[in-house]
């Protein structure tokens, strides 16, 4: 009796060459509900993803077989790297979990350099996928300072294949049908975006039995950290900013300014507040949920009070995010931070152009083009600067100079978006200042609620 792994197509195929194998097979198929029945070969197939447990099954049920899933060759790597004392266990405690599985650190905490280890004591082809054009470059870099083989790249123009490549999730999603028996390893970096349903089909598609997603923040609001967990693993390790404070992240303070609105802000805000509340009241719907608002959303375009409410609530958000006092603040804290390296974070775009202009920040927002955005950063990191002015775009994916103040003039309820900004001033500096990060909220107000949960 032989069986045979074949990958064909995003799949894992499995053939006998005899009438016992095929009752093998069909004794496996009953017990593995992804192994399911291949008209066209006479055997069965299954997820490409799904490799290593078809391996494993067969190996606990002493089946020979033939593996003719990767089409790889053992690399030869060797890392400069010296692991922390909590990163070899995380790397420990990732390969207990059979290699396979999350690991969650704090921003600054050398999530990179765990994975380059990785990638080392494995010696296999690797791909590397990554959310945006500047953690590609930034990953690509690192990887041929440290590996001494050429290092491939799909995204930013480029489509070469290397035996280590690296990856935007965009063209991973692309390529993935292609180069799924490419690779014996895949590490997801700010692995929470495989939980988008789109790219989910990246990890469907991949052989690779090795599989390590990194992330600060791997709980999704909207539970898809459940499929990423079939998809990859668990999580294998976690650890918080709180657990590497002082040893190997900056000590951080958190301090939280009330600030109250103008008459004319407050006089809005309260009529804004009302229309919004009482479409709720008659309309049944608490806001409780994710789903609530997405109802509200659905009934504007047919209701015209149900769009009202909503523009109420946006013009409500809008008032206490860029409330004067607001950023009357700012420039207190700028004149007392004048030593510091502070980066300030809003919620809009137009708040930052607004707040550029009037203290004469860097700023930096989705319209800045990749140049002048690196430029800026470059200047910020020489110290040319010593402060600059976002909305989102520096939450993650992005190399962000050493700063040790952060100033949140506005953001959302995310628990994400919060530990990512903090994570922008943690990283610790040879005799540096501690790290502050400065909360500031409109009194009285529902941004008060959203401050809470976000903590």
């Amino acid at each position: 009796m032989t069986l045979t792994l074949r990958f064909d197509d995003g799949t894992v195929r499995i053939v006998s060459d005899g009438d016992e194998g095929a009752s093998t097979l069909a004794e496996l198929a009953a017990d593995c509900e992804s192994l399911e029945r291949d008209e066209r070969s006479g055997g069965y197939r299954a997820p490409a993803y799904r490799y290593a447990d078809l391996r494993a099954a067969l190996d606990d049920r002493g089946v020979a077989y033939r593996d003719r899933v990767l089409d790889t060759e053992p690399l030869s790597l060797s890392t400069r790297y010296q692991l922390r004392e909590y990163q070899q266990d995380a790397l420990t405690a990732w390969h207990d979990a059979g290699d396979r599985g999350v690991v969650e650190l704090p921003t600054g905490a050398g999530k990179t350099v765990l994975a380059i280890a990785a990638m080392a004591e494995l010696g296999v082809p690797t791909l590397v996928v990554v959310p945006t054009i500047d953690l590609l470059e930034q990953w690509r870099r690192e990887l041929e300072a440290e590996f001494d083989v050429p290092i491939g790249q799909f995204g930013g123009g480029k489509q070469r294949r290397e035996a280590i490549t690296v990856s935007t999730y965009d063209s991973a999603y692309l390529k993935a049908d292609d180069v799924g028996g490419a690779f014996g390893f895949v590490v997801f970096d700010e692995v929470h975006h495989l939980g988008g349903e789109g790219y989910r089909g990246i990890a469907r598609l991949l052989a690779a039995p090795a599989r390590l997603g990194l992330t600060a923040t791997f709980e999704r609001p909207d539970g898809a950290h459940e499929a990423i967990v079939d998809l990859i693993g668990p999580r294998a390790y976690s650890l918080d900013p709180d657990d590497l404070a002082g040893d190997h992240l900056a000590e951080y303070e958190i301090r939280r300014i009330e600030v109250d609105l103008t008459s004319g802000e407050r006089e809005a805000y309260e009529e804004a507040q009302e229309t919004f509340v009482d479409y709720l009241k008659r309309s049944g719907i608490s806001m409780n949920r994710g789903s609530d608002y997405r109802e509200l959303v659905k009934r504007s375009g047919r209701d015209p009070e149900a769009r009202e409410a909503l523009l109420a609530k946006q013009r409500a958000r809008r008032i206490v995010r860029e409330a004067d006092r607001k950023v009357d603040e700012l420039g207190r804290l700028l004149d007392r931070h004048r030593d510091d390296r502070v980066i300030v974070f809003t919620a809009s775009t137009d708040l930052v152009y607004r707040l550029s202009e009037r203290y004469l920040l860097p700023a930096i927002t989705n319209e800045t083009g990749a140049a002048e955005r690196r430029e800026v950063l470059d200047r910020f990191r020489s110290g040319e600067y010593s402060r600059v002015v976002t909305a989102n775009v520096l939450d993650e994916g992005v190399d962000v100079p050493d700063a040790n103040v952060a100033v949140l003039l506005a953001g959302s309820g995310s628990e994400r978006e919060f530990t990512q900004r903090l994570g922008r001033i943690l990283r610790p500096t040879e005799d540096g200042p501690g790290a502050l990060l400065y909360e500031v909220v409109s009194e009285e107000t529902a941004e008060e609620r959203v401050a809470e949960r976000r903590r």
